[in-house]
């Protein structure tokens, strides 16, 4: 349609950033399955590692940040599915779950210890698609300003 290509090439991103964002959930989850399957696995002092706190409390919190990307990331795909402008979604579902999925694998990198970062380790695999993911469909700083910029657009 002539005129509309601007808003067409918006509602692409609105999508891809999406679909980046449900990519970093993925692999954000697929590190924390990795270190749950590795925590009791891996044994020290007779006992598995997952009953150590530091241990437990690195995949709580990767349980929980975890659920709040892919809740926000279904939110902005329910917007994009209604049909209703959702580039603040999308911009917010892509870089926090970009963000998570990093320190996720970065995590479970450190729940397998110094054997997370040898190359043959899924986690270590898991470590350089996740930091990817914060480039692809706009870099964090990019989305940052995005989502600043629609944010402010009616304050002043």
């Amino acid at each position: 349609q002539t005129g509309k290509g601007f808003s067409q090439l918006m509602a692409t991103f609105e999508s891809a950033r999406i679909q980046t964002a449900a990519r970093a959930v993925g692999v954000g989850q697929a590190a924390l399955d990795e270190a749950v399957a590795y925590a009791f696995q891996r044994r020290q002092f007779d006992r598995p590692i997952a009953e150590f706190p530091r241990v437990a409390n690195k995949l709580a919190m990767m349980a929980a940040e975890l659920l709040g990307a892919r809740r926000l990331t279904w939110f902005a795909a329910e917007a994009k599915d209604q049909g209703r402008r959702c580039d603040l979604e999308a911009g917010m579902a892509k870089l926090t779950a970009a963000r998570i999925a990093w320190a996720a694998a970065d995590n479970a990198v450190q729940v397998h210890g110094g054997a997370g970062f040898a190359t043959e380790q899924v986690v270590s695999r898991l470590l350089a698609d996740a930091r990817i993911l914060n480039i692809f469909e706009g870099a964090g700083e990019v989305q940052a300003q995005v989502i600043a910029r629609r944010l402010l657009e009616g304050a002043n």
